[in-house]
């Protein structure tokens, strides 16, 4: 049996929004770093979760899907984009030809290398700020 959650004090309330209004921020930052890079955000992320991808540098539709939490088909919309702009290239899986794996070609890697060298300076600007929020946000009531 659950214990029922206790009610929340204003400062709590306080830091939940300061949290939130620095996730924001960093989001804001992120969009408009992306835009000024000739990508839609959401393009940006799609490289990133692409080249990020636990233990390969590759991804199907279905685990870019995944990881940017949109529906297969819009995926495979993105993935269009980014194939027409240059970015992205589209492998077949030798072992089963029904896979198609999404790779970064080098102009996509050179694009993502400069706009994770920004975003990490940013996170190295504001990390203390979060840092601190998560950790009041996480001691006991």
């Amino acid at each position: 049996m659950r214990a029922k959650p206790t009610r929340l004090t204003k400062a709590e309330y306080e830091l939940l929004a300061d949290f939130r209004r620095a996730l924001r921020q960093f989001l804001v930052f992120s969009e408009n770093a992306a835009r000024a890079n000739g990508l839609a955000p959401q393009q940006h992320q799609a490289l990133l979760a692409i080249k990020g991808f636990p233990g390969r540098d590759r991804v199907l539709i279905g685990e870019l899907a995944e990881r940017l939490q949109i529906r297969p088909h819009s995926a495979v919309g993105l993935a269009n984009r980014l194939v027409a702009k240059g970015y992205v290239l589209r492998v077949t899986d030798q072992a089963d030809r029904r896979r198609v794996h999404l790779t970064l070609t080098p102009s996509g890697e050179a694009l993502l290398e400069r706009l994770s060298a920004i975003h990490r300076e940013q996170l190295r600007v504001i990390g203390p700020q979060i840092d601190r929020l998560v950790r009041h946000l996480s001691l006991p009531a």
